[in-house]
């Protein structure tokens, strides 16, 4: 734990060294357009990690399924060091290695596109120590040529112009996962576990599949509103995924159990920290 806090510290130390921190009402000027020198040149030679909320946006822009999605969009590097999976957007062997949905005019999922692709030129550090405040800082890169022209933008105002808001509230919900205590201590996931993450996180379509067609209604005492919403609405499912995760992975009591299945679990002869469950 010791590590990872030290590791965060320096992190944090090297973004305010080189870019000074501001708040959501400082400003900043830039414009990005058609008319731009190197419109487009930002969507090139670059990793883009993709959040929950990314890849669910884009599957349904794309109206294909979130399996479909994963295998023609997407690569997922793996290390010994990483402790959860992360996805990355598949960019075209082109030379370039440019993203997969620009075109001549633009980005053809603009509406749909990824969070770190609405947030630049501004980047955000959110640490998870309640004493170390969020703070956002300005990217300037060599390519981009934006900076300095058009408007004058306050940090939230740029981020309600760029509708960023629904992506926020969704990553909160998923840094509660990947942020928790369990994993900062230096806990590890088995490989059913990991593959329980990928499967409510990226692969949604699989995890509607899961909910409804499997047991796992008849094992939670769920409000039937949550699950006609769950059923309907890809982002309520999600976040049923996630609780279900801190349920499985944390052991945290955020769902309840069904009596007759706590019931079971004891004439079965279950330990009593899973009857309680």
């Amino acid at each position: 734990m010791a590590d990872q806090i030290k590791e965060r510290k320096t992190l944090q130390e090297s973004l305010l060294e080189d870019h000074p921190r501001m708040g959501e009402e400082d400003s900043f000027k830039f414009a990005c357009n058609k008319n731009a020198p190197c419109f487009t040149q930002c969507c090139a030679d670059v990793n883009i990690v993709l959040t929950p909320y990314d890849v669910m946006r884009l599957k349904n822009r794309l109206k294909i399924s979130s399996a479909e999605f994963l295998e023609r969009h997407t690569l997922v590097p793996f290390s010994k060091e990483q402790r959860l999976p992360v996805v990355l957007l598949k960019m075209q062997e082109d030379g370039r290695k440019a993203c997969p949905f620009v075109k001549e005019g633009g980005c053809s999922v603009y509406e749909d596109r990824p969070w770190a692709c609405r947030m630049y030129p501004i980047g955000v550090a959110s640490p998870k120590s309640p004493e170390d405040k969020k703070f956002y800082f300005l990217l300037k890169e060599d390519t981009c040529k934006g900076h300095g022209d058009g408007k004058t933008w306050t940090v939230r105002q740029w981020m309600d112009d760029q509708g960023v808001g629904p992506y926020d509230e969704m990553g909160e919900h998923f840094k509660e996962i990947t942020l928790h205590d369990f994993l900062l201590r230096g806990g590890e996931l088995d490989a059913k576990k990991m593959e329980m993450f990928h499967m409510v996180c990226y692969d949604v379509d699989r995890f509607r599949r899961f909910v409804f067609e499997s047991s796992f209604l008849k094992k939670f005492d769920l409000d039937p509103d949550r699950v006609e919403k769950a059923r309907n609405d890809d982002a309520e499912l999600m976040k049923l995924g996630f609780l279900w995760l801190k349920f499985c992975l944390f052991g945290e009591r955020v769902l309840e159990v069904r009596d007759e299945v706590k019931k079971h679990i004891q004439q079965a002869g279950g330990p009593k920290k899973a009857r309680d469950k």
